[in-house]
């Protein structure tokens, strides 16, 4: 019961946040929080929303499979933000949109406009119900299974509370309640550390050293380009990534284009790029440490990554402070993710799709709408109950963000003309083509794709539109 009196608390708390920063709330609000975000709020709260529940439960548990590799495409991420800093938000800012997908309807028309809205809303809607989905299955295997509150019960009151802070304030809400969930999620992280360092019964010098000399703590490979841990394909994969999942994602430059001047907002973007190494690497040292935990204590490790840290922090094997930190965490780093989701995916509709950015009541019912979606997307993944659903939704939007990449590099590296006629087609004909190399290599060569499918299929793309300009509308 103490763990739900904990999260009640916590959910109160977003609450009173909403309550303070919805009054009056418009639309302009909603969408743009009259751009009056101060940026330092903006970047530290940017972390919990880029770090979902999953990321919080799956990168401890990464070291057992790739050692600390992961930091080589955290490298990439850098690069990535300072594109973004310095090339996409000085586009966005003098054109003062409100989605960012405004910038294709001013280079190529209204076809490429809509194609790269219903994209975002196809990815973002799919990818992070899962995300949220495989959340909801861990706080009801280890915390409300026990009160024997049903699964399809669970899922519509997290949602419902989700909605009920969001639906006033927005963005302008986010950027607070952001602020307050990366501070919960970071502490937990910290604290979780610690305790794990004390049943290890050792200092915390002691424990950096024994990460370091761990063989687990390899970071870098530099001499296998078959490998998909090859530090150069993880590294511009990296780069890539962010400059698709976040400067080309409405869900997340949402709440920086709501800075006051374009600098400020360089200077959040720089700030939090900045801190995804420390901060992963914080995760992948917990791992490590885990790891010698279950050594130190005769347990096998799972099989599953994702495993680890549940295994310790969620089955009370390092007591109930733990278990009440890990619950908080993941509550935390996954109600960070939808919130900002179900905020960015009404802006889409309503601004790109519907093109009535002034109507409260449409917001209103989209926004309702929206959520009641999440929550028939995340009942029908557990109907299912098969993870090879779970990872064909992942693949799927990992293969949407192929095309928006290609469509942004075409308009900002080319003064070349696109069919505006062809280019839904075009969009969607890339994946699909970028699934059958991958096929072809897969089964008739021993190379790999790792993350560079992304370069690929935006390439396809971006050639699809050069041949197009060739059309005319």
């Amino acid at each position: 019961m103490l763990i739900v009196t904990i999260i009640f608390i916590y959910c109160l708390v977003l609450f009173a946040i909403s309550h303070l920063t919805s009054h009056q709330a418009t639309n302009t609000i909603f969408f743009r929080a009259n751009r009056k975000s101060p940026w330092y709020m903006v970047a530290f709260g940017m972390i919990g929303a880029s770090i979902s529940g999953v990321t919080f439960v799956s990168v401890p548990g990464m070291v057992m499979r790739m050692d600390m590799n992961y930091l080589q495409t955290c490298l990439g991420f850098i690069l990535g933000y300072l594109v973004i800093a310095f090339i996409l938000l000085p586009i966005y800012y003098k054109l003062n949109v409100t989605t960012i997908y405004s910038y294709l309807k001013q280079r190529f028309g209204m076809q490429a406009y809509k194609t790269g809205a219903v994209f975002f809303i196809l990815s973002d809607l799919t990818g992070v119900a899962v995300k949220f989905y495989i959340v909801c299955i861990i706080l009801q295997q280890y915390v409300l299974s026990t009160y024997n509150i049903p699964f399809y019960f669970t899922v519509p009151i997290l949602m419902s509370l989700i909605w009920l802070y969001t639906h006033k304030g927005g963005i302008k809400t986010l950027v607070w309640t952001d602020f307050f969930q990366t501070l919960c999620m970071l502490t937990a992280l910290i604290l979780i550390i610690i305790q794990v360092t004390q049943a290890l019964q050792i200092s915390p010098m002691q424990a950096v050293k024994a990460i370091m000399n761990n063989p687990h703590s390899h970071i870098f490979v530099t001499n296998d380009w078959l490998s998909p841990q090859n530090f150069w394909k993880q590294f511009i994969s990296g780069a890539f990534i962010v400059i698709v999942m976040t400067g080309l994602n409405q869900n997340m430059m949402q709440k920086n284009l709501t800075c006051k001047t374009l600098s400020e907002a360089q200077k959040d973007m720089c700030t939090y790029g900045l801190s995804f190494v420390p901060v992963n690497l914080l995760f992948l040292s917990l791992g490590v440490l885990l790891m010698l935990l279950a050594n130190k204590e005769g347990i096998a490790l799972p099989n599953s990554v994702d495993d680890l840290l549940p295994m310790f922090a969620a089955t009370g094997k390092l007591g109930t402070a733990t278990l009440i930190l890990f619950i908080v965490g993941i509550v935390s780093a996954s109600f960070s993710t939808v919130d900002s989701s179900l905020t960015a995916l009404t802006t889409t509709y309503c601004v790109d799709i519907r093109e009535h950015p002034e109507d409260e009541r449409l917001r209103h019912k989209v926004h309702a709408v929206i959520t009641l979606i999440f929550v028939i997307f995340i009942l029908l993944f557990h109907s299912v109950n098969s993870t090879s659903v779970i990872d064909a939704v992942y693949i799927l939007c990992s293969y949407t963000y192929g095309p928006l990449l290609g469509l942004f590099a075409f308009g900002l590296l080319t003064h070349r003309k696109a069919a505006n006629k062809l280019i839904p087609y075009i969009a969607i004909a890339s994946p699909l083509l970028c699934y059958c190399i991958n096929v072809a290599v897969s089964t008739f060569t021993s190379y790999r794709f790792g993350y560079e499918l992304l370069l690929l299929n935006g390439f396809l793309t971006f050639s699809g539109l050069w041949i197009s300009g060739m059309y005319k509308d």
